[in-house]
């Protein structure tokens, strides 16, 4: 598989939630470099990395570089200002392994196969996870509620409860 297809990463822009092709690969070349910079210079550099690969209009730049500064303070393990996402909150926890990453994965893949418009969270440091209560990981949590633990669901299951989830969501409003 190209290297390309395999560092797509999924981040909410403004109302919307949009694939970025090579974010990570971006937010470790200029990690190390970022200490003397503000948050605009590394929004600029960042936007500048990303858009020969993505398409971003410049009509929603700024949306965009708002977004990558919070994915890059969440990279760097900085504090950073949460967004609001959609009307569904997902959160996958776990310590960073290959089972947690498949399953954040998969739950992109159910999210964009659904299009549901939600806010997704990989939740790796443990003592920040431990308020879920869950036994093993990876674990998934859909709307403060764990759904899963210790394993990666198919992804059939995962829309379920995405589902479920948006059903009670419009039944709250």
């Amino acid at each position: 598989m190209n290297q390309d297809r395999d560092d797509i990463v999924r981040i909410r822009v403004a109302d919307f939630d949009v694939g970025i092709i090579g974010l990570k690969l971006a937010m470790e070349k200029i990690s190390e470099s970022s200490s003397n910079m503000t948050d605009e210079e590394i929004q600029s550099v960042l936007l500048d990395l990303l858009s020969s690969k993505n398409y971003i209009p410049s009509s929603a730049r700024n949306d965009y570089g708002k977004a990558f500064i919070r994915e890059f303070r969440k990279f760097l393990g900085q504090p950073y200002e949460e967004d609001a996402g959609g009307p569904i909150s997902v959160v996958v926890v776990g310590p960073g392994c290959a089972e947690c990453n498949r399953l954040e994965q998969s739950v992109m893949v159910a999210l964009n196969e659904l299009r549901i418009p939600a806010s997704l969270d990989h939740i790796t440091d443990m003592k920040r996870a431990s308020k879920y209560g869950l036994i093993a990981t990876p674990g998934l949590i859909i709307n403060g509620e764990v759904v899963s633990g210790g394993k990666v669901p198919q992804i059939n299951k995962i829309k379920e409860w995405l589902k479920q989830a948006v059903r009670q969501t419009n039944k709250v409003k």
